[in-house]
């Protein structure tokens, strides 16, 4: 099968993320299962236009505000005839692949609706514009169209758009893999983050909780590993305890991973949180907000939901950190790779639904 993925960044991209990583994943076992992937997604500085990635096909072109969809489509207008199956990725503005596919299947992937992230990540005459016209209009062109999505959070989440075409696929997975001798768990309480700096994790909450639990607990350390627009605003709070690593690569993430005592998760919503699965692979919990995406990863992997607020974040850890810190086994709560894909291709074929009925 000849399959068009069109998604906004890859994992090149700066801003890339666990969507990315799941994205990136899911292509490769699709390649690895014998079909042509082709993933056209937005150019990156110093990165090529056309490249192979263990089998996967890589075509970079456009800016991330708008060129890139139009030179997805473009590609599409070109080649139409070439392609089995359009996946339309959609990380806050969709391709919009039911309107110009012509006589190709399409399945479209969503890992989370933005609805409130608007107001943390753009103005507010825009914000508005987007949670209330832009995101129901965009969303709207999708009711005939199955959608596959990583968690039953947003399953439900799209339902309140009228999407009810959706099927859970999954979040994938692997066992933890380290190339140097397995670290042992930090001697003092450890206190990890892992992702974007964006206000929409919302990492200024990670520092409150810090100043409020070092209180207690003053040999209390937190550890930010990533980058973002968020990163000055946290080295301007130059607070005692915290560490600011910037990107770093795998084997120095999961390394921290197994280190630290918890991992907390903060963001406003996620997919699922592809972090909280990595830090279970380590053999580390994690804490985090009781919020779309969150709720479903972290009760999948045995870890601590709080309220969304500095404070709950800091009675949790207060009550649970030590807990947390043994080591035991812990669920992933995710399923291999090339199981995502399957299911995917699954959802691709699947018949038009009643509304109203989800699938799972």
């Amino acid at each position: 099968m000849k399959i068009l993925w069109c998604s906004w960044k890859d994992t090149r991209h700066r801003l890339a993320g666990g969507a990315e990583v799941w994205t990136a994943n899911v292509a490769r076992a699709l390649a690895a299962a014998g079909h042509d992937v082709t993933l056209a997604c937005a150019a990156v500085p110093g990165a090529p236009s056309h490249e192979v990635i263990e089998g996967v096909t890589v075509r970079r072109a456009g800016g991330a505000l708008q060129g890139v969809y139009s030179q997805a489509r473009s590609l599409y207008d070109r080649t139409s005839r070439d392609w089995d199956l359009v996946v339309d990725e959609i990380n806050t503005r969709p391709f919009s692949a039911p309107l110009w596919v012509r006589g190709t299947p399409a399945v479209a992937v969503v890992h989370q609706v933005a609805r409130e992230v608007w107001f943390h990540e753009a103005p507010l005459p825009v914000a508005l514009l987007g949670r209330h016209v832009l995101e129901p209009l965009w969303l709207r062109r999708y009711r005939s169209t199955s959608v596959a999505c990583v968690s039953e959070s947003t399953a439900e989440s799209l339902q309140q758009y009228g999407v009810h075409h959706t099927v859970v696929v999954g979040e994938g997975g692997e066992t933890s893999t380290f190339t140097g001798h397995v670290p042992t768990r930090a001697v003092r309480p450890t206190v990890l983050f892992v992702g974007r700096l964006t206000r929409m994790k919302r990492p200024l909450d990670i520092i409150e909780a810090h100043r409020q639990l070092r209180v207690t607990r003053p040999d209390l350390q937190t550890v930010f590993i990533g980058d973002g627009p968020e990163a000055a605003a946290l080295a301007a709070c130059n607070e005692p305890g915290v560490q600011l690593l910037g990107r770093v690569d795998d084997d120095v993430k999961r390394e921290w991973m197994h280190r630290a005592w918890a991992l907390v998760a903060t963001g406003v919503r996620e997919g699922w949180g592809l972090v909280v699965s990595e830090a279970a692979a380590c053999g580390t919990f994690s804490v985090g907000y009781d919020v779309p995406g969150l709720r479903n990863s972290l009760r999948a992997t045995g870890g601590v939901l709080c309220d969304p607020t500095p404070s709950s974040l800091a009675a949790a850890l207060e009550a649970h950190l030590d807990r947390l810190a043994a080591s035991a086994p812990i669920s992933t709560g995710t399923v291999p790779w090339s199981d995502v894909a399957s299911r995917l291709l699954a959802a691709a074929a699947m018949p038009g639904v009643p509304d109203g009925q989800v699938r799972s």
